[in-house]
């Protein structure tokens, strides 16, 4: 059986999306959905295929078994609600939603939802440097304890994001339609990496603040955070959108008897035993750089395991543990409002 694949939102990432569809035998693409003129012609032009203006009118016309969201934070909520209602599996980008309440409506909606078949559709959500071979790696190492039990991690993001970033698309840069900045947009996946790999995070403490671009922007900009795991071992993220140029995101883990890093590649060294360096996937034709190489794998899975109807493993409950812990260090600096920078110390009633 052929599936058919709707994309909502035809702006930077979709263009991986619609790159992965077309390299995935069994999947056909059907149409294009964008509120924009301009981008549902683009859309028709680059992609030879229909578009429409709204949801409804996309999933009536074009009946599609999919749909991808890849619109703006504050927008997933109501497209993921409308395919969901019409029976479609979903995969939307991260974050699940802007809002903690917003994304406990999805959580709901994909847990209670099921078509006239008597189906539940399926929720996927990308957080595709899960698929990162180093990622996947330092994931085995920790749970085998191969090296050891961890002792903790470092991880940088320094990115580089000039005015005209957020002036092009000013949702960016606002609370009310990104829900934040820096964290929420970028240096989320690595916040679920560190979660995912270290285990459950339940106390958070750092700072956020408006670093370079606060003439431009009312969201953070740059961010240090101390994660505190279920086991006790502590995580460092330092990250920042203010960096000259987009530099590799580095994670270190510590272990009792080694050490990994991954940057470009991942170096795995181990006490009395020979170093081990697992090279990274490229990055696919339409995607950047500095996003990492496993858009596509996520995206062939999600289709791979579409037949045994089972939940995908990164469903909208397991996405709410990044922006909970992301949440959490809003809450902390008292919402962060007008660029403030403060120090925050969260328990565990953010994070359950």
């Amino acid at each position: 059986m052929t599936l058919r694949a709707l994309i909502v939102g035809y702006g930077s990432v979709s263009a991986v999306h619609a790159e992965a569809l077309r390299s995935i035998s069994d999947v056909e693409l059907v149409g294009v959905c964008d509120v924009a003129p301009d981008r549902r012609d683009a859309a028709e032009c680059e992609l030879a295929v229909p578009t429409a203006s709204t949801v409804e009118d996309a999933i009536r016309r074009f009946a599609p078994d999919v749909v991808h969201v890849t619109t703006p934070h504050h927008e997933h909520e109501s497209v993921i609600l409308a395919a969901l209602g019409a029976g479609c599996d979903v995969l939307t980008e991260k974050p699940i939603s802007s809002d903690l309440s917003s994304a406990d409506r999805i959580v709901a909606a994909a847990e209670n939802t099921k078509s006239q078949s008597g189906r539940s559709p399926r929720v996927g959500v990308c957080f595709q440097n899960r698929y990162n071979l180093s990622a996947q790696a330092m994931k085995e190492t920790v749970d085998s304890r191969r090296f050891g039990a961890p002792l903790g991690a470092v991880a940088t993001v320094a990115w580089h994001r000039p005015p005209e970033y957020y002036t092009s698309k000013p949702w960016r840069g606002s609370w009310a339609t990104s829900g934040g900045g820096l964290l929420i947009n970028q240096a989320i996946h690595t916040v679920d990496l560190l979660q995912w790999i270290m285990g459950p995070v339940v106390a958070v403490r750092g700072r956020v603040g408006t670093d370079a671009l606060s003439e431009v922007i009312e969201v953070e900009d740059t961010a240090t955070l101390t994660l505190t795991h279920e086991s006790g071992v502590r995580s460092i993220l330092m990250a920042t959108n203010a960096a000259p140029t987009n530099l590799p995101v580095t994670l270190d883990i510590a272990m009792e008897h080694g050490n990994m890093r991954s940057g470009t590649e991942l170096l795995m060294t181990g006490d009395d035993t020979p170093d081990e360096v697992i090279k990274e996937r490229l990055p696919s034709d339409r995607a950047k750089a500095y996003w990492g190489s496993s858009h596509i794998e996520l995206i062939r899975d999600f289709y791979e395991s579409h037949e045994d109807g089972e939940t995908f493993w990164i469903d909208p409950n397991e996405a709410m543990k990044s922006l909970r812990i992301v949440k959490a260090a809003y809450d902390g600096a008292g919402g962060f409002p007008h660029r403030a920078a403060r120090d925050l110390d969260l328990g565990n009633p953010y994070l359950r």
